[in-house]
């Protein structure tokens, strides 16, 4: 019987009770662990479990803060988290709502890059093969960098000093900061659209890794692949290294380099030009060369076309000979063939039984051919066939055998 001096709680109850005190005590925790068991849902939401050598807590991560994660969680990752304590109330679990997450020993960022260049590379972003080569000497060159920094300035110098009539088109972005990314990837794209852009070049000043950054973003990354024109890249130093780089066309060490790049110089043009003369000539001496020798072949293979006629003259006679010999060589044997054929018809002719003295007696008028006495009568008309002539006869008398 139940003791009324006893609260006696519902699971329910229980549940929602150790529910209130976990999220009044432990409402925003950090929490640090390794990840294992995870798993994005068809939702977009993650879920896995967080443990240490003791013990393991689960952890959910909603579609809104994965997506705004800077790096892909994984198996065996080492995590420090932000969350909230609570109770998953129809299984009686506890469990951590997440909303920031990032990697112990490794900043976030630089995780972040390393998988994607390793998903990149899986999708062949880092081939060298797909890598165009630069026109030799474009129209206009199309230039995605900062309006006011001395980039562009640097690079118009350049232009103007080794070929002043060229064309430059400028898209200005921002190089570094949180909308960087996106105002560069459009500019690759707008330049793209263009019929009067030959090559394009990326890129900015030196500064920290983190100035940089916006380089190795993803939309960055994704445009310069996805160009129809030659990308150079050209992001800050010598030493500076970004994804920019990697996937463009052509890396350049410095925007300056770009521009050199990017167009030759006169005397370089000249000398180029000079050498493809040289190679235009050598290449024409060697085909006149390989002709020539494959003249004197073909007029050593020529043959005097009156020796020619006479050595068809004398095939000629040569097959009359032996069509001659062949056709009577096949009449001699359709001759032999013949003769047997009529000793062999000849021995089973009729007429050669009659020249023995024997004769064929047929009745008359129908000449059908009498085999027995009984087949006429007395008074009857016959026939007689010799082996020279025939006797008209009548039948006065008959023996029957």
């Amino acid at each position: 019987m139940r003791n009324e001096s006893k609260r006696v709680f519902s699971v329910s109850e229980l549940t929602q009770a150790i529910k209130g005190l976990l999220e009044a005590n432990l409402y925003y925790i950090w929490l640090e662990g390794e990840i294992s068991n995870f798993k994005r849902a068809a939702s977009g939401h993650c879920y896995f479990t967080l443990k240490d050598e003791g013990s393991q807590v689960r952890g959910v991560i909603f579609r809104g803060q994965a997506g705004s994660l800077r790096f892909k969680p994984e198996d065996g990752l080492h995590v420090i988290c932000r969350g909230m304590v609570t109770v998953y109330e129809a299984r009686g679990e506890y469990q951590v709502i997440i909303d920031y997450m990032e990697p112990v020993g490794v900043g976030a960022r630089q995780l972040a890059l390393e998988q994607l260049k390793e998903r990149l590379a899986k999708e062949g972003y880092f081939d060298e093969e797909r890598k165009r080569p630069l026109p030799l000497l474009p129209g206009c060159v199309g230039v995605v960098t900062s309006s006011t920094g001395a980039v562009i300035r640097d690079i118009i110098r350049i232009l103007e000093r080794r070929h002043a009539a060229m064309g430059l088109l400028l898209y200005p972005v921002r190089v570094q900061g949180v909308e960087a990314s996106r105002e560069i990837a459009e500019g690759i794209e707008a330049l793209n659209r263009r019929d009067d852009v030959d090559v394009i070049i990326v890129g900015r000043g030196g500064g920290s890794v983190e100035d940089l950054w916006a380089f190795n973003e993803e939309v960055v990354a994704r445009s310069i692949f996805k160009s129809r024109l030659p990308v150079i890249s050209a992001v800050g130093h010598e030493t500076d290294y970004t994804l920019a780089d990697m996937i463009a066309d052509v890396r350049a060490p410095t925007p300056s380099a770009a521009a050199e790049i990017v167009v030759k110089s006169r005397e370089e043009f000249s000398l180029h030009l000079s050498a493809i003369q040289g190679r235009m000539k050598a290449a024409l001496l060697a085909s006149v060369d390989e002709q020539r020798i494959a003249l004197r072949g073909r007029e050593r293979g020529l043959i005097d076309p009156r020796r020619r006629y006479r050595d068809m003259r004398l095939r000629l006679d040569d097959m009359g000979e032996r069509l001659n010999v062949a056709v009577s060589h096949r009449y001699t044997i359709a001759r032999r063939g013949l003769e047997a054929t009529v000793a062999r018809l000849n021995a089973l002719s009729p007429l050669n039984v009659l020249q023995r003295g024997y004769s064929i007696a047929r009745k008359m008028p129908s000449h059908a051919v009498i085999r027995d006495a009984g087949e006429v009568s007395i008074g009857e008309d016959i026939n007689i066939m010799l082996y020279k002539g025939e006797l008209s006869c009548k039948v006065y008398e008959k023996v029957e055998v």
